[in-house]
């Protein structure tokens, strides 16, 4: 009976001490070697689509989730076709799925959150997220890419819109966008 008290006592001990060695060794992050596609000149890839926000008619692509007092803080969800044409038959390449909210009383300008998700060609099923401002009067908007996935994983860069149209009656807007983005 004692030997197998002792066999069960080393036991317990071999566990506790392999349990202890593994918590110690376990890490929150680990810093990885460059693989060779890291090392690799970054590629830079142009972009060039028509975003239709599309607010009337019988299948809008936006959808007021808080209107806000005096606009401030009226927010959008938005699901808005991407095309290659200016008008709303054009092909659609991909679709820009997000929000965009006032953020601002003093001007028109936009905070932008938003995903370029891409449905067409070597593109197809990646995406490009883009968080900024978009002073929407202005004739040209700068906004960050913040990131992406697939083929835009770890990419960089940044978004150009022009308003090629906008219905003030009713709200309806054609933008278009040159992306310029940096990705392995």
């Amino acid at each position: 009976m004692a030997s197998s008290c002792h066999i069960f006592l080393i036991y317990l001990v071999l566990i506790s001490t392999t349990f202890l060695v593994v918590a110690s060794s376990a890490n929150f992050s680990e810093q990885l070697a460059k693989t060779e596609a890291m090392h690799s000149a970054n590629k830079m890839t142009h972009l060039h689509f028509y975003f239709h926000d599309i607010v009337s008619g019988k299948n809008p692509s936006v959808n007021i989730i808080f209107r806000g007092k005096n606009n401030l803080g009226t927010t959008v969800m938005i699901d808005d076709p991407l095309t290659q044409g200016t008008e709303r038959g054009s092909k659609i390449v991909g679709r820009a799925q997000g929000m965009y909210a006032l953020p601002t009383k003093t001007d028109a300008a936009l905070l932008m959150v938003m995903n370029f998700c891409f449905l067409e060609g070597e593109f197809n099923g990646s995406t490009i997220s883009i968080l900024g401002r978009n002073p929407v009067f202005e004739k040209v908007r700068e906004m960050p890419v913040v990131g992406g996935s697939g083929v835009f994983r770890f990419s960089r860069g940044y978004a150009l819109a022009k308003t090629v149209r906008f219905n003030l009656r009713t709200g309806d807007a054609v933008v278009e966008y040159d992306v310029y983005v940096m990705h392995f």
